[in-house]
């Protein structure tokens, strides 16, 4: 894991893209703060088009693309409304004092078996 922000930069409720490196590159990934105050990471690229994410307005535990109005679910990268039919990948996060840390080489998401 490594650290991509301070828990204080993500916004209430909100989304801030950042730059997550792996060994075979950088992955774009949106860190999530949902309505309940939960952290999430998952794919800052929308499923149905190339469109950032972390633009997009968060609902509960949704986030939902600014562009068409596809949502997916910040626990699982589910869909939930068209036109994306595809999940994105959801990473491992964790929270160590003020860091946030993320693990972009896997999709953790329940939805990845689907792929």
């Amino acid at each position: 894991m490594v650290r991509v922000c301070s828990v204080h930069d993500v916004p209430d409720p909100g989304a801030l893209r950042v730059e997550v490196p792996t060994p075979s590159g950088t992955v774009a990934v949106a860190v999530v703060r949902d309505e309940d105050g939960g952290l999430h990471a998952i794919s800052d690229t929308c499923s149905h088009q190339a469109v950032s994410l972390s633009e997009g307005d968060v609902e509960g535990c949704m986030i939902e693309c600014w562009l068409h109005g596809s949502a997916f679910d910040l626990r699982t990268g589910r869909p939930s409304a068209l036109p994306a039919v595809h999940p994105v990948p959801v990473y491992a996060l964790a929270v160590d004092g003020d860091d946030v840390l993320v693990d972009a080489t896997a999709d953790i998401g329940p939805a990845a078996e689907a792929r």
